[in-house]
């Protein structure tokens, strides 16, 4: 059996995030509908360096934010402090299987993009959603987005470098050259992933920072299992990010599920 790489660096990653993410914006309107009325606060599970959170504190929702990384945490902060926001936002460093903050029932509860895939087991999904269940209120909503595993994708994880796209360093202004590789274990439902940033300098040398992680995809009805039995009711799946129902081709899952009461 081929080993996985180690537990991923975190804060590594929270290092390079907004180098790569943080122009991306396909999912923002869809959070912003999701969360238009909530009168309640709102909970982001994997709230890294602030890139769904900090427009939904600039549309005047209030947001509590946790992840485990304390480097992105603390970019998350540097940028809620700039823009004035501090008293409608909350940080705090914890692990999703395990959370436990001071502050319980909240209205809605989201985990962005792939989130739950950082769940390597079905113990630690189960645990992940036992943990979030505890946190909202009855009748409050939970939206897991995910990755869609379907076939042509997954046969696209054969360790092939894939170029993303070339980026700006922000420090020296260097051209940045983002490569993605993915390699599947398919035994496990996990796919490797693997960054490969290479920083061109003007004599030509290249710096490259390698970041890899592991991330276990799940299936729809699998999904919907671990739903159900966290005593979730779900309430539907969407496809992509304007909200069209879940086909076969859709890029992704998006689960919409409500806490009885």
């Amino acid at each position: 059996m081929t080993p996985l790489p180690a537990d991923p660096d975190f804060d590594a990653i929270a290092a390079c995030y907004d180098l790569l993410y943080e122009d991306r914006a396909d999912d923002l309107a869809m959070w912003m509908e999701l969360t238009d009325g909530v009168q309640d606060d709102i909970l982001e599970v994997g709230c890294g360096t602030g890139r769904v959170m900090l427009p939904l504190l600039q549309a005047g929702r209030r947001v509590t934010g946790v992840d485990i990384s304390a480097r992105a945490l603390e970019m998350a902060r540097a940028k809620i402090i700039g823009g004035g926001l501090e008293a409608r936002a909350s940080l705090h460093r914890a692990d999703m299987r395990t959370l436990d903050l001071p502050k319980k029932g909240f209205a809605f509860v989201f985990l962005p993009i792939n989130t739950f895939m950082h769940c390597l087991s079905t113990a630690d999904q189960q645990a992940a959603l036992r943990a979030i269940y505890d946190h909202l209120r009855p009748g409050g909503t939970l939206v897991v987005d995910l990755y869609h595993p379907h076939l042509p994708s997954l046969l696209e994880a054969d360790g092939r470098i894939v170029m993303q796209r070339q980026v700006a360093h922000p420090q020296t202004g260097n051209p940045v050259q983002w490569f993605v590789v993915r390699h599947l274990h398919a035994d496990r439902q996990i796919q490797e992933i693997t960054f490969l940033l290479d920083e061109i300098a003007p004599n030509g040398s290249v710096h490259r920072t390698t970041l890899s992680f592991p991330m276990r995809y799940v299936h729809r009805f699998e999904m919907e299992l671990l739903l159900q039995q966290s005593a979730f009711r779900l309430a539907d799946i969407f496809g992509d990010y304007d909200m069209s129902p879940f086909h076969a081709d859709s890029p992704r899952m998006i689960f919409v599920a409500r806490k009885g009461g």
